[in-house]
């Protein structure tokens, strides 16, 4: 990375059944921050498939400065998991991202050139410019994305053309304020955030990026997941 950077990111990581993917993360995100000073958070969510004695062993191997563990005792939200993940956090940036694989790390480097160019409060990922993209969804997953997207900006008029991603990169004292209003869950959670910091002024930036669905495990998102969208967008329709 040009130019001299004094910056520490505190690389956010909510968990929760993710042993075959974590390691593999956290040696992605190795290679490709090189000249970085960065710190790992895995917030694990009580997992009971064994994820935190992987995340121990990457701490045995890496450092226990570079690979924070802070568990949780259960599924408590990812809203309240990012909070909990900025107590422990000692950069000034936060990067937030999935565990899953579906946000690559090789793009890391492209948020934080970003942001030293612009002076950006966020640097969001998109799948929706040119040169974004997603991999491994069926056809009825990309409508309901790109419609929940659609939606999205034909009544919120946030100015960033991807609200329901979840890679983003924050400036640490931005991402305070903009969680601290927040009162999502689930998958509007992401959109609020966005919409939020759009409506406060933030300066936001955006990079192409291509989401892969998950390798291992299952996904998330369901059918209640995509109610839980449209009440939360009446709700940010109705209070910003």
């Amino acid at each position: 990375m040009e130019g001299k950077n004094n910056n520490k990111y505190s690389i956010i990581v909510p968990t929760y059944n993710e042993r075959m993917n974590i390691a593999l993360l956290v040696y992605l995100i190795f290679k490709h921050l090189r000249d970085v000073d960065f710190e790992i958070i895995v917030v694990d969510d009580g997992s009971p498939d064994g994820t935190q004695e992987i995340v121990k062993q990457l701490q045995q191997l890496y450092g226990d400065d570079r690979i924070l563990l802070r568990p949780r005792a259960k599924k408590l939200g990812l809203g309240t998991a990012y909070i909990h993940g900025l107590k422990h956090a000692s950069g000034n940036f936060v990067v937030i991202m999935d565990a899953d694989l579906s946000h690559h790390p090789k793009y890391l480097p492209s948020f934080i050139k970003k942001q030293l160019e612009t002076g950006a409060s966020i640097v969001t990922g998109t799948r929706y410019v040119k040169g974004g993209g997603v991999h491994g969804w069926n056809l009825m997953r990309k409508l309901t994305s790109r419609g929940a997207n659609v939606l999205a900006q034909t009544f919120l008029w946030p100015g960033v053309s991807d609200l329901t991603g979840s890679f983003r990169l924050y400036k640490k004292s931005v991402l305070e304020d903009v969680i601290s209003s927040c009162v999502s869950k689930g998958y509007v959670f992401q959109m609020e955030m966005i919409v939020r910091a759009s409506r406060k002024g933030y300066h936001i930036e955006e990079v192409p990026i291509t989401f892969v669905d998950r390798v291992f495990g299952s996904s998330k998102l369901g059918g209640s997941e995509i109610v839980e969208y449209l009440k939360g967008l009446a709700y940010l329709l109705l209070t910003t």
